[in-house]
């Protein structure tokens, strides 16, 4: 579920960055400050994606951990059995 609410995010990202790219191509300004609000617009771009990366790298840190615990677990309940098994 979270999967798909990142994979939205990151589409409605592309998609507001894409239409703020096709507004500012079409503004009646000069190339000078078309240029100005484009590379505005990307820095603007970068600095959320750079959050998005940030918090996803944070995600994954966790689900690790998490994964690495249900392993330990399961090894461990795995020689509990084999030592009730042998008696």
């Amino acid at each position: 579920m979270e999967d798909q609410n990142n994979s939205r995010v990151v589409w409605l990202l592309a998609g507001a960055a894409i239409g703020a790219t096709v507004a500012l191509l079409f503004a009646p300004q000069s190339g000078e400050e078309t240029r100005k609000q484009i590379r505005a617009k990307a820095n603007e771009g970068r600095e959320a994606l750079g959050e998005t990366g940030r918090d996803l790298a944070g995600k994954s840190r966790e689900l690790f951990e998490k994964g690495k615990r249900l392993a330990d677990e399961a090894a461990d309940m795995f020689d509990r059995g084999r030592r009730m098994a042998q008696g």
